[in-house]
């Protein structure tokens, strides 16, 4: 494995944190993701970095090396994107839309918005289901704007990009329209205990908070695929599995989607842009456009629709 300045950033959050637990709060992961990573870090690198007790996590002699290289190397990346981006914008003459996004129906919704709105102005999209991946071509200038999505109330996963709440969705489940549930208007998560299930793939702690939804429902899921929204849909469609998904989903043949009782699980749409980039400018534009075409999303889910109307505290933003 090759360092990366992720590496480095998770190594900094533990020590400045004191702990993982902490530091998977900072960087919105899962403990048990963290942990994975600072042993592959570890490994790379050839020894531990951190003394774990039940005081915490301090810093190894080799870990205090490798933290006064990341206190220099970490700073000096981020002095160079910003230094990237100004240059850009010395030279950028021409309105454009670089949008950033993981694969889903808000971000077709937004790019139609655009190209319709601003019909002399290149759009183009850049797909990947890595939140971080898409989030460091925004902040380092090869994209203008990142739309993704985060588990819960984990924070964005860039500190330099400036990031706006597009809206926010409960999970639902994605159910085979003769499913003997598809017609109730919510289903308790533990009646599908035996059931196996599908959803896309994705970085977070969006795993790790289903498992604990289940363990609080009292089961452990027997099986979950991680595949591409088409893939995820056939194997609803054809009964192989239960799915995840936003409530947004448009209406899909064979499919339909149900609220999970209590909302044990939610997910936030957010957007987001390097604050001396080219797209501050038509930044706020840029949100309301996509929160628009989230809410256009919610009301063509009828499901969604309705339910929205006794939860109030989901839906998009203001």
């Amino acid at each position: 494995m090759e360092l990366e300045l992720r590496h480095l950033k998770l190594v900094r959050a533990i020590a400045e944190t004191g702990s993982l637990t902490r530091a998977a709060a900072r960087l919105g992961l899962a403990q048990s993701a963290i942990s994975a990573q600072l042993k592959r870090i570890e490994r790379a690198l050839g020894g531990p970095l951190f003394v774990r007790d039940r005081a915490g996590a301090r810093p190894t002699a080799l870990g205090e090396l490798v933290l006064d290289r990341a206190q220099v190397l970490l700073p000096a990346v981020r002095e160079l994107q910003e230094e990237a981006v100004r240059f850009a914008n010395a030279f950028e003459d021409v309105h454009r839309f670089r949008i950033g996004g993981t694969h889903g129906p808000l971000l077709g919704a937004l790019v139609d918005r655009l190209a319709a709105l601003y019909p002399d102005e290149p759009v183009s999209t850049y797909t990947s289901w890595s939140v971080q991946e898409i989030s460091e071509l925004a902040a380092s200038g090869r994209l203008d704007f990142a739309l993704l999505g985060v588990c819960g109330e984990s924070p964005p996963p860039a500190e330099e990009l400036e990031w706006r709440v597009v809206g926010t969705d409960p999970v639902f489940l994605l159910l085979a329209e003769d499913h003997p549930a598809a017609d109730e208007p919510e289903v308790e998560l533990g009646r599908f205990r035996a059931e196996r299930w599908t959803t896309v793939p994705g970085e977070g702690c969006f795993g790790d908070c289903f498992s604990a939804a289940c363990a609080r429902a009292g089961f452990t899921p027997s099986q979950i695929l991680e595949t591409d929204t088409v893939s995820c849909a056939h194997l609803v469609q054809v009964g192989r599995a239960v799915g995840l998904c936003r409530a947004t989903m448009p209406p899909t043949p064979g499919i339909t989607t149900v609220p999970i009782a209590g909302t044990p699980l939610s997910w936030r749409h957010l957007i987001g842009w390097h604050p001396e980039s080219p797209a501050a400018g038509t930044a706020p534009a840029v949100v309301m456009y996509a929160r628009a075409a989230h809410a256009e999303a919610a009301r063509r889910n009828p499901v969604y629709a309705k339910w929205l109307a006794t939860h109030p505290e989901f839906g998009t933003a203001d």
